[in-house]
């Protein structure tokens, strides 16, 4: 299944391009993407048939390559995978995470990529019933936490205003 989403940053691209390769470089990415994927299972859980049991498995491993640059881009490939007990249930995204020029002061952060659900036809079945919406919200939900350590990273966040 195909999924994207994207998000403006009021940040021109050279901050941007910065702030993408902190995230990578730290361990930013896979905070972000602990919280997000976290919150997308927990939506998952409270909807859907399973219910909440032991063993439930969470994002425990975010992979990616360098960022790639150019004049007019940065990007980074990202793989999440649910790991340990369960993890089978959760599909595995492959994404290209980038930031591109609006104009001198804006950017946009977006992901692109694709994931395939799990459990064969069931899983598909799934996917058109709940999973998409989970893995859209949940896509969202990292962008929205990548961008704000993007326009408001860790050292600026104490200082004032």
């Amino acid at each position: 299944m195909f999924i994207s989403d994207e998000v403006p940053l009021k940040v021109g691209l050279g901050a941007a391009r910065a702030g993408l390769e902190n995230l990578a470089a730290g361990d930013g990415l896979t905070s972000a993407s602990g919280d997000a994927y976290g919150e997308g299972v927990t939506e998952l859980i409270r909807v859907g048939p399973l219910g909440s049991g032991p063993g439930m498995s969470k994002l425990v491993q975010v992979r990616f390559r360098n960022l790639a640059e150019r004049d007019d881009y940065a990007g980074l490939a990202v793989r999440w995978e649910a790991t340990g007990p369960g993890g089978g249930l959760f599909p595995a995204l492959d994404a290209n995470i980038t930031v591109t020029p609006v104009d001198e002061r804006t950017t946009v952060l977006s992901l692109a990529g694709s994931y395939r659900p799990p459990l064969g036809t069931l899983g598909t079945a799934l996917d058109a019933a709940i999973l998409h919406r989970v893995a859209t919200a949940t896509i969202r939900t990292f962008l929205n936490h990548v961008a704000a350590a993007i326009t408001h990273p860790p050292a600026s966040r104490s200082a004032p205003d």
